[in-house]
């Protein structure tokens, strides 16, 4: 059994497991593996805090959704400062005694903003379960890089409590190395998984039809980002560099996504002037059909894990610009092979990869193998080695 706190728990043979959501790519991947889990015979449990949110109705036939609930919850849920970060602290108890009741075989922590309630909860359960952590973002970077706040406590905490789990899944080589070099976990431990990411079902997605004045005939070419409206996202960044691209040649831009920062990113859309040229539909259910169509994906982050939505749009044949933050992009796109890669933060050789790349015709078919590469059947299998196996 195995369940998943965008939570994870699997048992041999009759396997059971939990998740917990959001919206965004980590929560899709989570979604992505425990159905891949419930398909090979396992039983799945998706552990969530709340059951809310844009992908709240896409849990996997074979999985089932278990909200935690208990005082502690609620009181936290009723804050609004801060509230999802303080609901999955409140949760560690409630955890803790489902872990007691159900004793899974494995629990899975899946993202990273719910790995220290996981921890706690499986200490403190006195149930014997083994503990993997699937680590989507670079350790140290999230912690002390990038536009956001510096959190030195908070890492040496994740540092110490790491080596707690009995396993790490990183979703790049580059967050494993990080783990090892920087927690006490061994490098035997540690597992370096692509992201189940490649699909058929993509590229049906990318032919459904949009209807947008951009997007039809002798309209500018498209530039598109996505993600959620955070720090590690560095729209900032991507925005001056449109704004350099405009000044030389027509072009839109387009960023799918929500989050906090959206009221700074429209502000500074209109300090630069390209109200006309920028939209920012935020969350959309079929980001392929977008990628599709678009003459150019630009991912512009601070920090990655691996970004899943790189593969997605070369799996729509779309060409890609990115940083080559810590981690992820290099490794993705083997080095710039299959796209150009660019200094962090930097607008003006972004905004000269952007130009180069729209003059420069791309095979598609080329970008699509690649994306094949990163296969959700192989993802699945490499993960139920390591939460079953520990190898």
């Amino acid at each position: 059994m195995l369940r998943v706190f965008r939570m994870l728990k699997l048992a041999r043979g009759s396997g059971d497991c939990r998740v917990e959501s959001s919206g965004g790519g980590a929560t899709r991947r989570s979604l992505t593996l425990a159905g891949g889990f419930a398909d090979r015979g396992h039983r799945v449990d998706l552990v969530v805090v709340n059951a809310e949110g844009p992908l709240a109705e896409a849990v996997p036939d074979g999985v089932t959704l278990v909200v935690l609930d208990s005082l502690l919850i609620r009181l936290a849920g009723r804050l609004k400062r801060k509230q999802r970060k303080r609901s999955i602290t409140a949760s560690g108890f409630a955890l803790a005694r489902y872990l007691r009741r159900e004793r899974p075989d494995v629990l899975m922590s899946a993202a990273n903003h719910v790995h220290l309630t996981a921890l706690f909860a499986t200490r403190f359960s006195f149930a014997s379960v083994r503990l993997v952590l699937r680590v989507s973002n670079h350790l140290t970077q999230s912690h002390l890089g990038g536009s956001g706040r510096p959190r030195p406590n908070r890492l040496k905490l994740a540092r110490r409590a790491y080596g707690w789990a009995d396993a790490v899944i990183g979703v790049s080589q580059g967050i494993a190395d990080d783990i090892v070099a920087h927690t006490s976990l061994s490098r035997d431990c540690a597992h370096a998984i692509a992201n189940p990411t490649y699909s058929p079902s993509i590229e049906a997605a990318a032919a459904a039809p949009i209807d947008h004045p951009w997007l039809e005939a002798g309209a500018p070419p498209l530039l598109l980002g996505a993600g959620r409206l955070a720090p590690a996202k560095d729209f900032s960044t991507l925005l001056r560099a449109f704004a350099r691209v405009r000044s030389i040649r027509p072009a839109n831009l387009v960023i799918l996504g929500e989050g906090g920062r959206r009221a700074r990113i429209e502000e500074l859309v209109r300090e630069l002037g390209l109200e006309d040229a920028v939209a920012l539909p935020g969350f959309v259910d079929n980001p392929f059909a977008w990628m599709s169509r678009a003459a150019l994906f630009v991912l512009s982050s601070a920090w990655e894990g691996s970004p899943g939505v790189l593969i997605e749009a070369l799996a729509c044949g779309c060409p890609v610009v990115s940083t080559d933050c810590p981690s992820g992009p290099a490794e993705i796109l083997a080095g710039g092979i299959h796209g150009r890669l660019v200094p962090v933060g930097d607008d003006e050789a972004l905004a000269d990869a952007i130009l180069e790349a729209l003059e420069a015709p791309t095979d598609r078919e080329v970008l699509r193998s690649r994306a094949r590469e990163f296969d959700v059947d192989r993802a699945v299998d490499r993960y139920l080695e390591v939460l079953l196996n520990g190898v």
